[in-house]
C-alpha cells in the first residue's frame, strides 16, 4: 500500500487537485469533468475553509494521489463529501476518515444535533463503494447528468426573459415554491442563497412570466465554461403552471443563448426520483444521459 501524507488544502494546490480529479474521472467516465474554475469555486464557497475542509494526499515523492473536500454552501442540515483518487491508489478510506469526524465538528459549530452527509459515487468506482459502505452509508437516490450538443440554430421561446436584479427576490421564491415537492427540499434563506451562488452571467438567468407575473425560472452558473458548455443549474416551475410549456420554453431560452455564446454543448444535472417530471422535460428537449450517479447517505450526530 502507497504511503499517503495528507495536509489541508490552500489555493497553491488547485493544479495538484485537477490532476487527482483529471486522473479519477478520466477512470470513472472516459473524460475530465472538473476545471480549473470549479476547483476554486469549490475552495473558495461559502461556509468553506480549504485548511480544514478539504485535504490532499501526496506520495512520498510529493506527487498528488488523491483529494477530498466537505462542503455545504447554504449552511442547511446536509453535508456533502467527495473523494478523488488516481487510480490504484487506495485513498478513498483514510480521506473519509477524516472528513467523518470534521462534518461532526462542523454540525456542532452549526447548532445542530445531527447531520446528513451524502455521496455521490459513479457505480464503477467499486473501491469509493466499499469505503461508504464499510462507514456506514447506503444508497439514498440516483443523479444523472444530462448533456446536449447545440447546433447554433437554437432561438429564444415567447414569454421568456432575462432576470433583472430587482427580480432576485421573486426568483428565490419561485425556486423554494417549485422545489417545496421534492423529498430532499431544504428550505434556504434569500441571504445564504445569494451568498452561495457561483459567478454566472447576469444575461443567462431568465424568467417566464404569466400575466405579467413570474412563474417559472432557470438559473445558469459558469460550470462547465471552459469545456465550452452551458450549465443549467436549476429549473423551476410552480406547480400550478407545470406541464404547459414553460419549462421547455425557459430550457429553448438557455440553449439560445449558450449557443450565442459560442459554446457547444448544455448540461444539467437531475435527480432520477424527482416527482415534477424532470427527465422527462430534458429528454423531450433532446438532452440525453451523460452519466449517472448514485448518492451514498448517512446519518451522523454532532460531535460531543
Amino acid at each position: 500500500m502507497t504511503e499517503l501524507l495528507v495536509r489541508g488544502v490552500t489555493l497553491r494546490d488547485v493544479a495538484a487537485i485537477l490532476t487527482v480529479t483529471r486522473a479519477s474521472d478520466i477512470a470513472a467516465l472516459g473524460e475530465p469533468d472538473w476545471t480549473e474554475d470549479e476547483v476554486v469555486a469549490t475552495l473558495t464557497a461559502p461556509n468553506h475553509d480549504p485548511a480544514v475542509d478539504s485535504w490532499l494526499a501526496s506520495g512520498p515523492d510529493g506527487a498528488p494521489l488523491a483529494w477530498a473536500y466537505v462542503d455545504n454552501p447554504t449552511r442547511g442540515p446536509r453535508d456533502n463529501v467527495e473523494v478523488y483518487a488516481v487510480p490504484g491508489v487506495a485513498a478513498h478510506g483514510t480521506l473519509l476518515d477524516l472528513a467523518l469526524p470534521r462534518v461532526a465538528e462542523r454540525a456542532r459549530a452549526a447548532g445542530r444535533a445531527e447531520v446528513t452527509l451524502r455521496a455521490g459515487v459513479v457505480p464503477s468506482e467499486t473501491a469509493y463503494v466499499e469505503a461508504l459502505v464499510e462507514r456506514g452509508f447506503a444508497v439514498r437516490k440516483r443523479h444523472a447528468r444530462m448533456t446536449r450538443e447545440l447546433t447554433g440554430q437554437e432561438r429564444p421561446a415567447e414569454g421568456v426573459r432575462v432576470a433583472r436584479a430587482a427580480e432576485m427576490r421573486r426568483f428565490h421564491e419561485v425556486l423554494q415554491a417549485a422545489f417545496a415537492d421534492t423529498p430532499d427540499f431544504q428550505p434556504v434563506s434569500y441571504e445564504d442563497w445569494r451568498s452561495s451562488l457561483p459567478a454566472s452571467s447576469p444575461d443567462e438567468w431568465l424568467v417566464a412570466e404569466d400575466d405579467g407575473r413570474i412563474v417559472g425560472v432557470l438559473q445558469s452558473s459558469d460550470q462547465g465554461l471552459e469545456r465550452g458548455e452551458g450549465w443549467v443549474k436549476n429549473l423551476a416551475v410552480l406547480r400550478e403552471h407545470r406541464r404547459h410549456g414553460v419549462g421547455g420554453a425557459l430550457l429553448r431560452t438557455a440553449f439560445s443563448i449558450y449557443a450565442a455564446k459560442g459554446r457547444t454543448t448544455a448540461g444539467l444535472g437531475v435527480d432520477l426520483t424527482n416527482p415534477t417530471g424532470a427527465y422527462s422535460l430534458y429528454t423531450g428537449a433532446g438532452m440525453s444521459v451523460a452519466f449517472a450517479v448514485d448518492v451514498y447517505e448517512r446519518v451522523l450526530p454532532a460531535a460531543d
